[in-house]
């Protein structure tokens, strides 16, 4: 797998180091959790048997912070 992701990294001209493990942690924060996929259901698909083993994987981004709390606060004004 560490070898593709080389050759993927010679393509497309990135200088990163890419590891099956980097592309664990990319994959939980960058296309589930910031695009509103639940934290456990990234866990059923990581594999994980414990939240706190995905919670590991998954760093919450400042931007999925704010977008959170701008839904929040819509809500709030709704009502």
């Amino acid at each position: 797998m560490n070898a593709y992701l080389k050759e993927i990294a010679d393509v497309c001209s990135i200088d990163k180091h890419l590891t099956f493990h980097l592309a664990r942690h990319t994959f939980a924060t960058t296309i589930t959790l910031s695009n509103g996929v639940p934290i456990e259901t990234v866990s059923k698909i990581l594999g994980h048997t414990a939240l706190k083993t995905t919670q590991h994987y998954a760093k919450v981004l400042d931007i999925k912070i704010s977008q959170d709390m701008g839904k929040l606060k819509q809500q709030f004004s709704l009502s």
